[in-house]
């Protein structure tokens, strides 16, 4: 998966990764894809939530280690 952006916010905790995520979005183009890397479990919850409140396309979430990847598509 070819991603257009990385965003890495280890060691931050909610809401710091979903806002943080947010304000990359809101600078992609539609479709574009962003990758967030998060040591926050909760954030695997998070940006479900996250994608169904605001019609982003989670395209993927993984555990890697201590790092939790989520893959988002702009709507």
């Amino acid at each position: 998966m070819q991603v257009d952006r990385e965003l890495d916010t280890r060691g931050l905790n909610c809401p710091l990764p979903i806002l943080k995520a947010k304000k990359s979005l809101n600078e992609m183009a539609s479709g574009q894809l962003l990758k967030v890397v998060s040591t926050d479990p909760g954030s695997m919850r998070d940006f479900q939530a996250f994608a169904r409140q605001t019609g982003n396309e989670l395209m993927a979430q993984e555990t890697v280690g201590t790092d939790f990847i989520h893959v988002l598509k702009r709507r």
